[in-house]
């Protein structure tokens, strides 16, 4: 298993470069850019611009592990106007060409945006219906498309996320599971189960119960997820790519609070579970 940050788990005002740089040096295998509607990298980046990005990326010796993106919320692939639902597969499709020129294999993708105006029958119909737009060119590219549990009032159980991914029939529309983002209403190792093979890209969070708002994001290691189960299931379902903290990160001392989760992540998922042995020794000896 490999270790992975989310560059927003950084300070905004970090560059790529800066970006790398600190995700090597506190030692994560991977690190997770995202696309934005500004910034270094967007919808509108040449191949030129992208292929460098990932060749400085290599020259910082950090692997990039697939590309993320906020775009979602704003431009929604379910939006009943059809010019923001165009815009939102625009930017979809421009993601997957990314990752392509990056050498990425996975990009996340929230599929919905379930709101008083866009009611949930409505939102499943279009979302799949958008993808199997985007299905082609995912294939082209060969690039999986990852659908994430995200907190959208969509996708509630796994259930449905398994039904919403087989229906589309497609390995090229798969899942992006985040751990955290379940726990305040299921089983994070019981998701991982009944998704299985389906499960491409892994966010990793943790999330305190008692608050169960949004607030109760934590770093992992620091709240209610059952760490040794989710390691556990992961094993069962024969997932080993990489784990990605995709969390706050500390607003103080940002390059020490990198290190801290990255030692979190491989003491969760990578290094031996370490048990207590206790000698007893009678009375009398």
């Amino acid at each position: 298993m490999k270790i992975g940050v989310n560059k927003w788990t950084m300070p905004g005002e970090w560059s790529l470069d800066e970006a790398f740089s600190a995700a090597r040096e506190a030692g994560f295998d991977c690190i997770e850019i995202n696309v934005g509607e500004s910034g270094e990298l967007t919808p509108d980046t040449s191949e030129q611009e992208a292929r460098s990005i990932a060749a400085r990326a290599r020259e910082a010796g950090i692997a990039l592990s697939s590309l993320s993106t906020g775009l979602g919320w704003a431009y929604p692939l379910t939006a009943p106007d059809p010019a923001t639902a165009k815009k939102a597969r625009d930017n979809t499709a421009a993601q997957i060409r990314l990752a392509r020129w990056m050498g990425l294999d996975a990009i996340l993708c929230v599929p919905a945006v379930v709101t008083p105006e866009v009611p949930y029958d409505v939102a499943y119909a279009s979302a799949q219906a958008a993808l199997r737009k985007l299905e082609p060119i995912a294939a082209e590219n060969r690039v999986v498309i990852g659908v994430e549990n995200v907190w959208n009032k969509f996708l509630l159980s796994p259930l449905e996320t398994v039904r919403f991914v087989d229906e589309i029939g497609s390995p090229w529309v798969q899942v992006y599971f985040d751990v955290g983002n379940v726990l305040v209403f299921g089983y994070p190792q019981q998701w991982i189960r009944i998704l299985g093979r389906r499960i491409k890209k892994v966010h990793v969070k943790d999330f305190k119960a008692g608050i169960g708002n949004i607030t109760a994001f934590a770093n992992p290691l620091q709240g209610d997820v059952p760490w040794p189960e989710v390691r556990a299931a992961f094993a069962e379902t024969g997932y080993d790519d990489v784990v990605t903290a995709e969390v706050e990160g500390y607003r103080h001392h940002p390059r020490l609070g990198l290190r801290h989760i990255a030692e979190a992540l491989r003491a969760a998922f990578v290094e031996q579970p370490r048990g207590y042995t206790v000698d007893c020794v009678s009375e009398g000896e």
